[in-house]
């Protein structure tokens, strides 16, 4: 085994964003790489994930996952290769799942990694496609949203890694109609000729509830909601009776230093008897083996496709995340070591 490095380069949050996050938030700092102890792996991080939740973190508010703490590393989904190891069953050459990103090298217990295979899918996949993000798709339309083939569907944020998976899984699933919402013409025809959308528009267009009547002449049963604001209050006006309404995120207002209105036509959900709820992807861990089996199969097969943008270089990880709150990735963004 070649020597271990000394020193290993991470992300620290040394500034609380108010508003949008700047370059100045962060500082990339070099760090003594430890030996693993006993039940430990060494991992050398090879990709990691940037995620919208991880805008909440950086607030210093109790939420479902803990806040980053200033001046330490940051966290989050990185897969990478097994350098040293003295657990059980795991072996120098492996390579693992975990939650450790946003730096080089990271020591981390072995019972909360997941062995992943780089011949059965690119290990970025495991970051998006294959992981938190597929399963929150997966989880969020057909658990949380109660879908049932014939619904319609409506996806905000549709070209993002979430909701063109949500559409995807959707259509197989037996759609009556599946509509998505982007920010861009590219994106919107992506939606329909790549990812099998029946309908998909631009909200930068026009009002989003004028497009949605006419993507959705019949209404729709099921929102999955990426985005919040006026996208919201148009869903509540086109769903269904006993519609559901899948919340996974508001990236709408992540930067508002305000709060955000509310829709003003929440009184739909009591006329129209609606279903709303939350959803976190890791209260659904009992459906994974399901997931990776019927996912799995999709993606082998052809049927679900996914896109990918990777920014090169631990250095450019912010810039990254800047850019998945700007709207630039296309799919999951990834950062490349």
């Amino acid at each position: 085994m070649s020597a271990l490095p000394a020193t290993s380069r991470e992300w620290h949050l040394v500034a609380r964003p108010q508003g949008w996050p700047k370059p100045e938030d962060f500082a990339l700092r070099e760090a003594p790489v430890a030996e693993p102890r006993e039940g430990e792996i060494l991992v050398r991080n090879t990709h990691m994930s940037v995620d919208p939740y991880m805008r909440g973190r950086m607030n210093d508010v109790k939420s479902y996952m803990p806040p980053f703490q200033l001046d330490q590393p940051m966290d989050g989904g990185a897969v990478g290769e097994v350098v040293a190891s003295r657990a059980e069953g795991i072996k120098v050459g492996d390579h693992v799942l975990h939650g450790l990103g946003w730096r080089e090298y990271a020591v981390v217990d072995a019972k909360r990694t997941v062995k992943v295979d780089p011949e059965a899918a690119p290990l970025s996949a495991y970051l998006g496609v294959l992981g938190m993000t597929g399963m929150t798709a997966y989880a969020g339309l057909l658990e949380v949203g109660s879908f049932k083939e014939g619904d319609a569907v409506f996806v905000s944020g549709a070209a993002g890694a979430v909701g063109s998976q949500v559409g995807q899984i959707a259509r197989l699933k037996g759609a009556s109609r599946v509509i998505g919402s982007a920010g861009s013409d590219e994106k919107v025809r992506m939606l329909t000729e790549e990812y099998g959308f029946d309908a998909a528009f631009n909200y930068k267009d026009g009002p989003v509830l004028e497009q949605l009547k006419a993507a959705a002449p019949d209404g729709i049963d099921v929102y999955f909601e990426n985005v919040g604001g006026e996208h919201l209050e148009a869903a509540l006006t086109v769903l269904n009776l006993h519609g559901r309404i899948t919340l996974c995120g508001l990236i709408a207002q992540y930067n508002a230093t305000e709060p955000p209105p509310g829709p003003r036509n929440i009184a739909q959900i009591l006329a129209k008897r609606l279903r709303m709820q939350g959803m976190i992807v890791s209260d659904h861990d009992a459906l994974r083996p399901q997931f990776f089996k019927e996912v799995g199969g999709w993606l082998r097969s052809g049927e679900l496709k996914y896109r990918e943008t990777v920014v090169s270089g631990i250095e450019n990880a912010p810039d990254a995340f800047l850019g998945l709150l700007r709207g630039e990735n296309t799919g999951k963004m990834i950062v490349a070591f």
